[in-house]
């Protein structure tokens, strides 16, 4: 059984649908104790997963099922936020069927940031502790994002990954949750939501705190999309996520205080890692180039935001410089061991977790802070730009050639051999007009 499903999610290209993209394949290969399946929504604004919990809960739960069956898990936690009230309703009047009665529960919880973080639900749910580089199979757990579930029941029906669900908001005329197909471009969803209300913006893709800010706006939506964020582009979310590194440091020389506020709220900092954002900026301040051991802790950052977004009364950048330094160290091929074989929890993590309304707040989108409904019609698209890199791994292999014809579902991009990564599939009936970083389809 484990190899038939190990090799359909592989086949239908299945890859983390919460953020970096992990291929649902390999995590499957381990026997575990519990799978978790994420529905924790966890930043501001999007609300794909509430609606994916709420109605479509049978597809979730059997991905979730399926997940159990191949890794040997006895036990499956859907987890989603307590003020979700209709979908904890339906999921838990669904878990009482006969095929989940008894191995899959239901988790609320409390609404705070980043509750979706695995590290951080992982601690919530089982008390564990993820080590620091670490990944939740370490602690005998699977934790998958509801969306890659439904997934992955799809390719149990060996239907592979062609589309996304994303929520579309910010100054938009009329802010929807979506299914597109993936390499649609960030435009296309703008003007499915009726286009942008005001005549000059910015565009996020993703969350307001992890999300990133958008050149031109025509880049495509892929497997890992989860919202497009339309804002001023003075509007802070926009500006901070703008500056160069460069500024960044000169910044924080001129303006950080080494209060540690952003130690102190740090999610990882508080379940027992040592990481200390305070230590790593007054080290770029003063320190010529980018040198140094402390910069490897950089390696243990979730690039979550809260240091930035909600600690630093200087409005500075920890989480930008962090994931500058990541990348720079990634490609050096530098690694950072883990510094301890316990961790404790703080006691002070309970009254340091961020509440959502007041992270609202403070990102100062508290207007567009609504559900909104879901748009069932399909989009019209002429063309997709399909990424050969959606993933955590290596680039899909192109399978197609300039001129060749496909149909939605068909293969156009294989795993490379004995690498990470994830197979890519077309997403709309077409020709395929262009072969590069990037597969584009056009009808």
């Amino acid at each position: 059984m484990r190899e038939d499903i190990v090799d359909r999610v592989r086949a239908a290209g299945v890859v983390g649908a919460g953020g970096a993209g992990f291929p649902a394949h390999v995590k499957l290969q381990f026997e575990v104790q519990r799978v978790l399946g994420n529905g924790a929504s966890c930043e501001p604004l999007l609300a794909g997963d509430p609606y994916l919990m709420l109605n479509q809960p049978g597809p979730v739960l059997d991905g979730l099922l399926t997940v159990m069956d191949c890794t040997g898990s006895e036990k499956g936690t859907i987890c989603l936020k307590s003020k979700h009230t209709d979908a904890v309703a339906v999921l838990k009047d669904k878990v009482s069927d006969n095929g989940y009665a008894g191995r899959i529960n239901v988790f609320e919880l409390d609404d705070f940031y980043p509750a979706g973080d695995e590290f951080i639900l992982v601690n919530e749910v089982l008390g564990k502790i993820v080590p620091e580089g670490g990944i939740p199979l370490n602690v005998m757990t699977v934790v998958s994002n509801v969306e890659s579930l439904l997934n992955i029941s799809r390719a149990m029906a060996d239907l592979p990954v062609t589309d996304r669900y994303l929520t579309v908001c910010g100054e938009v005329n009329q802010p929807l949750i979506c299914r597109v197909p993936i390499g649609t471009p960030a435009n296309a969803a703008i003007d499915l939501a009726g286009g942008p209300k005001i005549p000059e913006f910015g565009v996020v893709m993703g969350g307001p705190m992890m999300g990133k800010v958008l050149g031109t706006g025509t880049e495509p939506i892929t497997k890992t999309t989860s919202g497009i964020i339309v804002l001023h582009p003075d509007h802070n979310v926009i500006r901070d996520k703008s500056r160069s590194l460069d500024q960044m440091r000169f910044i924080g020389k001129s303006a950080c205080t080494q209060c540690s506020r952003c130690t102190d709220l740090c999610p990882r900092y508080l379940i027992g890692h040592d990481l200390k954002p305070h230590r790593i900026m007054r080290h770029l301040a003063y320190t010529p180039g980018m040198t140094g051991d402390i910069l490897e802790d950089a390696l243990i950052c979730s690039e979550c935001g809260v240091c930035e977004k909600f600690a630093c009364p200087m409005m500075l950048s920890p989480r930008e410089i962090n994931a500058a330094v990541k990348q720079k160290l990634l490609r050096e091929g530098i690694k950072r061991e883990p510094r301890s074989d316990t961790y404790r929890v703080s006691p002070f993590n309970e009254t340091r977790k961020i509440p959502i309304k007041r992270l609202i707040e403070r990102l100062e989108v508290g207007k567009y802070d609504v559900h909104p409904p879901f748009w069932g019609e399909d989009i019209q698209l002429n063309q997709v730009i399909i990424p050969l890199q959606q993933h955590l791994g290596k680039p899909a292999v192109p399978v197609v050639r300039t001129g060749d014809r496909v149909k939605k579902g068909d293969l156009i991009g294989e795993i490379p051999e004995g690498a990470l990564g994830a197979r890519i599939h077309a997403s709309i009936d077409g020709t395929v007009e262009a072969v590069g970083e990037n597969i584009v389809v056009s009808q």
